[in-house]
């Protein structure tokens, strides 16, 4: 359809006002063309069989259809209807020529779809005027459709292009997740959520063992690879379409977890330490540790006022710290009170 269009387009472009004529008659053929001669910017095709005439129309593309009513093997109303009921064709304006003015026949011409009627032949002032008249009306017709088609171009490409910098600013380049900024965004709709229902919330503060010894190991591209590998471990096993999975910061992660209580977060915790042990991110001839691994502390509550998000992280910190101190891959929980 998008082709169709930039076809009629063109032809707009191009040539400025183009006539077809159906008529049998080529006494007829040869008055509307002496009649069209030495008028600017009109080009005339002349068409005497009606069983060609739409696939002469699809060929040309005029900016007006003089039709003849009455011709052998096919009457004009007939072929009206043709033209309407072909893409192509469709919209081009018709002008019907006839021998009579009963209203009858008017009226039967305009319900095929005739734009225009006259009995023929006028004259060549009457006759070019009616010709300009419709051409300029389909050509606008051309150039405003183009015009909206172009203006629902730009705006899907606005909208995609909003909705990719919404992804973009939400996301981490690294590990393309949500990042730190999203992650507080979310809890803290959570939070208000969780607040007016008195529904639990947790969070798990996630963060790799010994990272910089890693690090300095296998060198920054190896850290890379592997803070992608653990990022889209966590987001595989937090799979709840409510569950957010963010980079918090370097080696850092976090979990918010809706509708939770406190043991339902710590066998995510303990769920996701084993996966990211799983993945033996190191070889066992490494100096360093066997596999890589994480260290989990996490916090859950039951939001009251007068107590923030900002607490909640604060309390999965300090059990993330507690873990770490512990000895490391392990998970330590706190029920957050306010």
């Amino acid at each position: 359809m998008m082709d169709l269009e930039a076809k009629k387009l063109d032809m707009a472009t191009h040539s400025a006002v183009m006539v077809l004529l159906v008529d049998d008659q080529a006494m007829v053929g040869e008055a509307v063309r002496r009649a069209l001669l030495n008028q600017p910017g009109i080009d005339f095709h002349y068409c005497a069989d009606p069983a060609k005439a739409v696939a002469v129309a699809e060929q040309i593309r005029p900016t007006v259809i003089l039709q003849d009513l009455v011709m052998p093997g096919i009457d004009g109303l007939t072929l009206v209807r043709r033209y309407r009921a072909n893409s192509a064709t469709s919209d081009i304006p018709i002008v019907v020529l006839s021998t009579t003015e009963d209203p009858a026949v008017k009226g039967d011409a305009f319900a095929a779809g005739a734009n225009d009627y006259l009995v023929k032949l006028p004259s060549q002032i009457e006759l070019v005027a009616r010709i300009r008249y419709h051409s300029k009306a389909y050509l606008n017709q051309l150039q405003r459709d183009e015009a909206y088609r172009a203006l629902r171009e730009s705006q899907q490409q606005l909208t995609e292009m909003n909705i990719e910098l919404q992804r973009l600013t939400n996301v981490d380049g690294l590990t393309e997740i949500c990042n730190r900024r999203h992650f507080n965004e979310h809890l803290q709709l959570e939070w208000s959520r969780s607040l007016r229902d008195q529904s639990p919330l947790s969070v798990l503060m996630i963060d790799i063992d010994d990272f910089k010894q890693y690090n300095d190991t296998y060198g920054h591209l190896g850290g890379d690879e592997a803070l992608k590998k653990v990022a889209s471990t966590l987001q595989l096993n937090a799979n709840r379409s409510t569950d957010l999975v963010a980079r918090y910061g370097g080696e850092e992660f976090a979990l918010v977890m809706t509708t939770t209580p406190l043991t339902g977060a710590s066998f995510m915790a303990g769920k996701l330490r084993a996966a990211v042990r799983d993945l033996q991110l190191v070889d066992g001839a490494s100096a360093v540790v066997r596999n890589l691994t994480v260290s989990v502390g996490g916090a859950s509550t039951i939001p009251q006022r007068g107590g923030s998000s900002v607490q909640l992280i604060e309390a999965a910190d300090k059990a993330l710290y507690e873990a770490k101190r512990s000895g490391k891959n392990r998970e330590v929980m706190h029920e957050y009170r306010r």
